[in-house]
């Protein structure tokens, strides 16, 4: 082999190898830890547990009294009590009372007309 070839081929193989270490130099980045679980504030926690337990105890006691399915017109779903003006806003509170309500009046009141899952004795 003549020079120039013998040059040429060391050139291509010094700039592959320089080419193909550039590319593995590069560092590796994971990616990102996902979001943290972002809590519910204290406010809307309240609410939630409040509007729930009332809410299903109404529901049961008026399937239990035979009275109609009616969420909306009860005491406790319009004055929504419970709430603590040192946590925040009434707004929010009212909000999520009364959906946890619903969802706890739901709760109760079919929970009251099923049959019992054995026969009574």
């Amino acid at each position: 082999m003549n020079l120039p070839a013998r040059l040429s081929l060391v050139l291509a193989g010094t700039a592959t190898l320089l080419a193909a270490t550039g590319c593995a130099s590069h560092a590796y980045y994971a990616p990102p830890p996902p979001p943290a679980y972002a809590q519910r504030p204290p406010l809307i926690e309240l609410a939630d547990r409040n509007g729930f337990q009332t809410g299903s105890a109404d529901g049961a006691r008026d399937a239990y009294n035979g009275r109609p399915f009616s969420p909306q017109h009860t005491r406790a779903f319009h004055d929504t009590p419970g709430y603590d003006p040192n946590l925040g806003p009434f707004e929010p509170y009212r909000h999520a009372f009364r959906d946890a309500y619903l969802r706890g009046y739901d709760a109760g009141f079919r929970r009251e007309q099923q049959p019992p899952p054995y026969p009574p004795r």
